[in-house]
Parts: structure tokens; sequence; C-alpha cells
């Protein structure tokens, strides 16, 4: 039975078709960005419920 994600994904693919040759040609990526982003998002769950906005930045600046 086929996935309704496996049905759309290449339409999605097509959609983009810009996006997606530039992240395959071009040398540069935001490899380093969303490596940032990821970990913040991690220490955000992390901490969820647990402390406030100010334990949250001092861990964030500090690392």
């Amino acid at each position: 039975m086929t996935s309704p994600a496996s049905i759309r994904s290449p339409h999605g693919i097509d959609r983009d078709r810009d996006a997606v040759m530039a992240g395959l040609t071009l040398p540069w990526s935001s490899g380093v960005v969303e490596g940032h982003v990821n970990r913040i998002k991690m220490l955000k769950r992390q901490m969820s419920g647990h402390a406030g906005f100010q334990l949250l930045r001092r861990r964030v600046l500090l690392a």
C-alpha cells in the first residue's frame, strides 16, 4: 500500500525544483546554521516546563 507521504514527495520536489537544484549544485550550505538551530531546539525541549527564559538564554549563549 502506498503512503500519502510517498505520493506527495515527488510533487513537493517538483514544486521546489529551484531550491533542490541550488542545494545540489551550489558550493555553500546552511548546515552550520541548521546545526545551531537543532541544538537550541534540543535545549528548549530538555528544559520545557523546568526553567524560565533566563536559564535557556544562559545555556544557549555559554555553549
